[in-house]
């Protein structure tokens, strides 16, 4: 069974992220003006920076792009604990085990991030 860490699907979320701004920049290039007046705003508006100060889920991959298409870049680290917040691995956002609930590690609610079973 593939056990993937907060860590690795950060650096995944990341090269993704990455890949989405190279096609920005490449539009950017193609029609100047672009980025700053079509893309930008419709990727602020998704990213829910101000109704959400703490990122869901949803959120966090369009936050790391749209650090990636700023000066500094994502913080890895800072979003495998957000993902461990999310995710119920870490912190008061941690479901309380029961005989419902299986202990898989990552899980939040029942769900895990194994995808390799078929059912």
């Amino acid at each position: 069974m593939l056990q993937i860490s907060a860590q690795q699907l950060a650096e995944l979320l990341s090269g993704i992220a990455r890949a989405q701004a190279a096609v920005v920049l490449g539009l950017e290039t193609a029609t100047p003006g672009t980025r700053s007046n079509y893309v930008l705003p419709a990727i602020q508006n998704v990213s829910h920076l101000r109704d959400h100060p703490n990122p869901t889920l949803i959120d966090l991959p369009v936050r790391m792009l749209l650090s990636y298409m700023g000066r500094v870049g994502p913080d890895i680290d800072a979003a495998a604990r957000e993902l461990e917040r999310l995710l119920g691995g870490g912190g008061d956002a941690a479901p309380v085990q029961n005989e419902s609930t299986p202990a898989v590690p990552g899980a939040a609610g029942g769900e895990s991030l194994d995808f390799s079973s078929n059912s």
